[in-house]
């Protein structure tokens, strides 16, 4: 995630510019507007952390946490319980995809069927672009998916006819490595085998989250379908940048992931610029202190105190990414174990005052 010096300018309102023209992104009955969506992310994208964004606004559509589907049957077959990911998901509020992974089409349109009837979530979507070792080599399962448009395709039309009209998504890399660059042929086989909408990361696999997102890239693989809604994905660090790349690429929407864990209000923000108002400021760091204790109340609603201390050192983490004095921060709330504990370490450190110079939201983006 990049470091972002919070200047004065947060106490500014900036100037509005003129409303950027972008649709709804429309998911078979599903309206995604603003066509901003919020990334399922691994250890991140909780019950908790959704309440969070979903206060703040301005996310067309959230994102749970990836599931395996493996898993998810085994449980229900075996247990007849569902996996702890999916806590909440039936009482939430809509609209919410829910993605998951594995490499076996009967496998995953099971639990595609289950998603869609029992648990009536918006979305379903696919994972063909985790680079995580234990996902691919271990697995075969998502990036690893990539060197075989032909079986991306099949998967994908298994879980469209099993989903019985409840839009199917899928997310992508740009391939498995330098040497396999398949999202054109991969996106392809997606529009063909029915999707309602892919998500491509400007990456390969093999790269992680070095280096730079390739957005002429994804903007080549937008131009190679004839329907299929495109959105883009990697290295939105700021609202101007997400507009930008809606604006500049010829994508449909635009997903935001790690910034969002530092900046949950991003998304209002974005959506203010789309609607040609002024950016609302980043809360002040006060407030930014006080959106971190919200966020570790819902977390120990969710996971009782002793486990959500622990969980809740890692966002806290986010929080204070690139503010100053975020590093002594860090290293004193990452060894809280108790509530008492926690709540010191954030109400006498966490950072207060701003740093002086032009914020990086008028500089050149630092690399995710």
């Amino acid at each position: 995630m990049p470091d972002r010096e919070r200047a004065g300018w947060y106490d500014v309102i900036m100037p509005a510019a003129p409303a950027v023209p972008v649709r709804p992104l429309v998911l078979g009955s599903v309206v995604v507007d603003p066509p901003v969506l919020q990334a399922p992310m691994a250890g991140y994208t909780n019950y908790a952390y959704r309440q969070v964004v979903r206060e703040f606004g301005g996310a067309g559509l959230l994102a749970t946490e990836m599931i395996a589907a493996r898993s998810a049957a085994w449980l229900e077959t075996t247990r007849g319980e569902h996996p702890d990911r999916l806590w909440g998901v039936r009482e939430e509020p809509r609209p919410l995809a829910v993605q998951m992974w594995d490499n076996d089409p009967d496998n995953l349109a099971s639990v595609g069927r289950r998603l869609a009837r029992d648990f009536r979530v918006s979305v379903v979507d696919l994972n063909f672009g985790c680079p995580v070792r234990q996902v691919t080599e271990k697995a075969h399962s998502g990036s690893w998916l990539l060197r075989d448009p032909a079986r991306v395709g099949t998967i994908v039309r298994r879980v469209v006819e099993a989903c019985d009209g409840v839009p199917v998504t899928a997310k992508i890399r740009l391939g498995c490595a330098e040497t396999c660059h398949t999202a054109i042929e991969v996106a392809q086989r997606v529009e063909e085998a029915g999707a309602a909408c892919l998500t491509v990361h400007g990456r390969v696999a093999s790269q992680f989250f070095t280096g730079r997102a390739d957005w002429t890239a994804i903007a080549a693989v937008k131009r190679s379908v004839s329907r299929l809604p495109v959105v883009g994905n990697g290295d939105i660090d700021t609202p101007e940048i997400a507009v930008a790349r809606l604006r500049e690429t010829g994508v449909d929407g635009v997903m935001i992931a790690r910034e969002a864990l530092a900046r949950p209000w991003i998304f209002s923000q974005v959506a203010a610029l789309l609607r040609g108002e002024p950016c609302p400021p980043d809360p002040s760091l006060d407030a930014q202190r006080d959106i971190v204790l919200h966020h570790y109340d819902l977390v120990c609603r969710r996971f009782g105190v002793s486990r959500g201390t622990l969980l809740m050192r890692k966002f806290a983490c986010a929080y204070a990414q690139g503010l100053p004095g975020a590093r002594d921060f860090r290293g004193r709330v990452s060894r809280v174990t108790t509530r008492v504990e926690f709540l010191d370490v954030v109400r006498d450190h966490f950072p207060r005052i701003a740093s002086a110079g032009v914020s990086s939201r008028h500089a050149e983006p630092s690399s995710a």
